[in-house]
């Protein structure tokens, strides 16, 4: 969880405008900065700039049934932040959910709720400056195991119904879809450095995921089979994954193949 936010910045309803402008300014900029400071401050200013109060991006990574990581950027009252993390929303978070099957921008009214706790979420975020909210998905290359959503919110319930809509979702989709791969990026040179992954065990996870045995790897590299087998016991270990294909998995799911 990350945010720097004034919660001040946040609490006027007079930022209404849209400034295509700034926002394609700083589109461009995420991609390359180092930290989660600068990503976040980037993302206050693209904000602003949709002409929203408030904004929140979310990043859910399922390893498998059991295991869930989520990575998240918080341009809003940093009080929502804690509170979102405390009652644990992300497993009744409406937004979420949607984006978990969906790619096109919605707003937060269109979305129908499926059970009181995520009625209880809807009342909790409007209590922190999202009484109106611009979803959008980011989709993501391994599907259901990665979902990223962006929440572009205001204390105005009319916020986002007029006229600027169109170009808001553009604007928005584009947003999302940045954060989404600076979180990627981030998280995969994360696993690289505590992992210490060598180039060598992301040639032996190739051959892996073309399907190529130890035999027909030990073949392409002049070793023998159980040379083989033995290296990717240390990779496995390494991933903390229980054999081969596990390892494969999860190497897919941090963008390292």
């Amino acid at each position: 969880m990350q945010t720097n936010a004034d919660p001040n910045r946040f609490a006027s309803r007079e930022r209404a405008i849209v400034d295509n402008v700034r926002v394609l300014k700083v589109l461009p900029l995420i991609t390359d900065v180092r930290s989660s400071g600068e990503v976040i401050s980037l993302f206050q200013e693209a904000v602003v700039g949709l002409g929203a109060d408030a904004g929140v991006f979310l990043s859910c990574l399922r390893d498998d049934a059991t295991r869930t990581s989520l990575r998240s950027l918080w341009a809003c009252d940093p009080s929502w932040a804690a509170e979102y993390a405390s009652h644990r929303w992300f497993e009744h978070d409406p937004w979420l959910r949607y984006a978990s099957s969906n790619a096109e921008p919605a707003r937060s009214s269109n979305l129908a709720c499926s059970s009181t706790e995520e009625d209880a979420f809807v009342q909790a975020a409007a209590e922190h400056g999202f009484a109106a909210a611009l979803i959008a998905p980011a989709p993501s290359p391994v599907g259901l195991s990665r979902v990223g959503v962006l929440c572009l919110g205001s204390a105005d319930s009319d916020r986002f119904d007029g006229e600027n809509f169109p170009q808001v979702r553009v604007l928005a989709r584009a947003l999302a879809m940045e954060l989404h791969h600076w979180i990627a990026k981030s998280m995969r040179e994360e696993l690289l450095r505590g992992a210490t992954l060598t180039e060598a065990d992301l040639n032996l996870l190739r051959h892996e995921a073309a399907g190529h045995s130890s035999k027909v790897i030990g073949a392409a590299m002049n070793l023998e089979a159980k040379t083989i087998d033995c290296r990717f016991q240390r990779l496995n270990a390494k991933l903390g994954a229980p054999d081969r294909r596990t390892a494969v998995r999860i190497a897919r799911l941090y963008g390292l193949l």
